[in-house]
């Protein structure tokens, strides 16, 4: 994060096409024999000897970087639907499909779309493209969900999480036992916790305590009081970052900081949304909280690219 802090951001422009062709690359890394891996029937790290490597966290801030430098190049094309809101989007079809159908990653699917989106309406896509296509996309999704696995003649386990969304305590023994532990570990750490090392619910209980439900640790360790503040850490953060994309010294530094900001806000609002059985369970990880080297090497130096932005921008 230091390091990449004292790169002059502008750099990265110039790399957006091969940013974005590396991105396809690294997620289709997964399926080369001896170097892809898969881990609890999902192929979505590839193997370095030495340890694993998630190209798919890679992947999201590749994709950052070709969308501020596109959109900041097509400002003039962002009010038509189909230059504006179509082109744009036909982009993101490579990698959600790899992502999708490859390596089984809805979660960080959702996260890129989400990130994309957001950068498009900052940019100057028209609002309303979003809002008539989202219904009809999420209408179409609902709907594959309950097709698609019928005609194959299988079950649909993401049907069956949001089946079990809706009552988690009816299928506790089962497919809503991770989010029902869940609850009892944020209903059992009170106002002030149980003290920090001191959790129950970590030992067998709750499934990945570690990485997708730590925030349901930490609810039963730091209580609700430890739990605003990790809240409000994540609010200050994501407000500094939106100040840096306001004061940043051109379009291609402002969509940059608010791609990065929006990366840390979605997979926080979505991780605790999951955990508080707010949203559909779904693996997303607690950003800079979380397990995992791959994650927390990718947003520190993205981080580092939000700092070096807002240092510009204080100069001007």
């Amino acid at each position: 994060m230091l390091i990449i802090s004292r790169i002059d951001y502008r750099n990265y422009k110039r790399l957006y096409k091969i940013a974005y062709i590396f991105s396809i690359i690294a997620l289709l890394s997964v399926v080369v024999p001896g170097i892809g891996r898969t881990v609890n029937g999902a192929k979505r790290w590839i193997d370095l000897g030495f340890g694993t490597f998630q190209p798919s966290e890679l992947a999201k801030i590749g994709l950052m970087v070709f969308y501020a430098a596109y959109l900041s190049d097509h400002k003039n094309e962002l009010p038509s639907f189909w230059k504006g809101f179509v082109k744009p989007l036909m982009f993101l079809i490579p990698p959600i499909a790899i992502l999708f159908k490859i390596q089984n990653h809805l979660s960080a699917s959702l996260v890129i779309i989400g990130i994309t989106c957001i950068m498009m309406i900052m940019a100057g896509t028209k609002f309303r493209y979003f809002g008539s296509f989202g219904l009809a996309g999420a209408g179409l999704g609902l709907s594959a969900l309950i097709i698609i696995p019928k005609i194959r003649g299988e079950e649909s386990f993401r049907l069956q999480r949001l089946i079990t969304f809706l009552n988690p305590f009816e299928y506790k023994q089962d497919e809503g036992w991770q989010v029902v532990q869940g609850l009892y570990a944020i209903g059992s750490g009170g106002l002030f916790g149980v003290g920090l090392g001191q959790s129950k619910q970590k030992y067998l209980y709750i499934p990945e305590p570690h990485n997708d439900f730590i925030f349901a640790v930490l609810a039963e360790e730091l209580g609700f009081v430890g739990c605003t503040i990790v809240i409000a850490l994540f609010a200050v953060l994501i407000w500094r970052g939106i100040l840096a994309a306001i004061k940043a010294p051109d379009s291609f530094g402002s969509l940059l900081a608010i791609g990065i900001t929006s990366l840390i806000g979605l997979q926080a609002i979505m991780n605790i949304a999951v955990v508080t059985s707010s949203m559909p369970a779904t693996g997303i990880s607690l950003p800079f909280f979380s397990y995992g080297g791959t994650a927390l090497l990718i947003l520190l130096c993205s981080v580092g690219v939000l700092l070096n932005i807002s240092r510009a921008g204080s100069k001007v």
